[in-house]
């Protein structure tokens, strides 16, 4: 029988490697495999990238067909706008914002590329007088962009854990990224009424007012403050002092695992071969468990020798980073919740609207 071949673009990380070097094969599919990105650009977390930076990804699969070139922004927006790829990584805005607004091309996939607590970002001006969140209020709130994955996470915290809602403070946004040959990085939008956003004058930018004081908060990490949340400047400190107890406290109050990234897949390919898409689902399951399986192995050492607690092996074997809409099911309802709320979708979407019918028993 002859495989459906398909073409995919997707990061490089522990949970794609077996995809990409054909450890895994998803039946009945030859794929024809991209990395569309490399880690994540700006945003570098143990998880998403490994404590050495780069060092890791040295030694991922070198066997690709090819690799693309430039940021997040760039690479989704050709996407969405030509459809490079059959199956691909993507911003979970841009695939609501899509599909809300009729681009019928397009399905979600229920494969989930990267996940980060983003108010771990979170930096304000030692003089400004922001002890707490609830501090926020009336303050001058620098962000990329209004429809960025961590700015509507950080709002929907805001506005539901601390009573800060987006029209209590006022936003400062960078210009409006394109995605290179004046492809739009996001669908159209305006902002809902009563929020207060304004531009970045020419020649500024979110790290320069906040160094000048112009603005007393960074809602999410500045693309150019370099990797990770930090920004050089003694004046300048993170929102939460312990940045990884608040995401305890943060995870364990609430369950939710915030996704950056999902995936999309051309809907032609999703009626056509129903078949394809589940198979392809199970697939990137199987590569997502085999990375789990394989990061309890390199703790037995450490379990072994004592340097890790027994009861850490209990925590270990729990799985967060899982595919599918049942598995995710809470941390998907709350985003479109919040996606609603803030106006980034006109009206409040279902599940069933995004994937294909096929996925959400997963």
């Amino acid at each position: 029988m002859k495989k459906l071949k398909l073409s995919i673009g997707v990061v490089s990380n522990p949970r794609t490697w077996p995809l990409l070097n054909g450890t895994i094969k998803p039946e009945g599919i030859e794929l024809v495999a991209t990395v569309f990105r490399d880690p994540h650009f700006g945003l570098e977390t143990i998880a998403n990238r490994g404590i050495t930076g780069e060092e890791i990804y040295r030694y991922a699969p070198g066997s690709i067909a090819h690799r693309v070139s430039g940021g997040p922004g760039q690479l989704f927006g050709r996407q969405l706008m030509y459809g490079d790829f059959d199956m691909s990584e993507m911003s979970m805005t841009r695939t609501l914002m899509s599909i809300a607004q009729g681009d019928d091309r397009w399905l979600g996939f229920p494969v989930f590329m990267s996940r980060r607590f983003f108010h771990m970002d979170i930096l304000v001006r030692k003089d400004s007088g922001i002890e707490k969140p609830e501090d926020f209020k009336g303050k001058q709130v620098g962000i990329a962009t209004y429809q960025s994955v961590p700015g509507v996470w950080n709002r929907g915290m805001f506005q539901h854990e601390y009573g800060v809602h987006p029209k209590d403070v006022v936003f400062w946004r960078e210009k409006e990224p394109d995605s290179g040959g004046g492809i739009p990085a996001f669908p159209r939008f305006t902002p809902p009424p009563g929020v207060k956003l304004n531009d970045i004058p020419s020649g500024k930018s979110v790290v320069s007012m906040l160094k000048s004081g112009e603005l007393q908060v960074a809602l999410e990490a500045p693309v150019d403050a370099g990797h990770g949340p930090g920004v050089e400047d003694p004046d300048i400190r993170p929102l939460f002092p312990d940045v990884y107890a608040e995401c305890v406290r943060y995870y364990q109050k609430t369950g939710l695992y915030p996704i950056n990234h999902g995936a999309v897949i051309k809907r032609e390919i999703a009626e056509k071969h129903p078949w394809a898409v589940l198979n392809l689902f199970n697939a990137f399951q199987q590569a997502a468990e085999l990375a789990d399986k394989r990061r309890m192995a390199h703790v037995g050492y450490h379990l072994e020798s004592g340097l890790l607690p027994p009861e850490a092996e209990t925590a270990l074997r729990k799985p967060l980073a899982l595919h599918g809409v049942k598995f995710n099911k809470k941390v998907l309802d709350t985003w479109l919740q919040y996606s609603h709320e803030q106006g980034i979708t006109p009206r409040l979407m279902k599940l069933e609207e995004i994937y294909p019918a096929s996925m959400l028993d997963t």
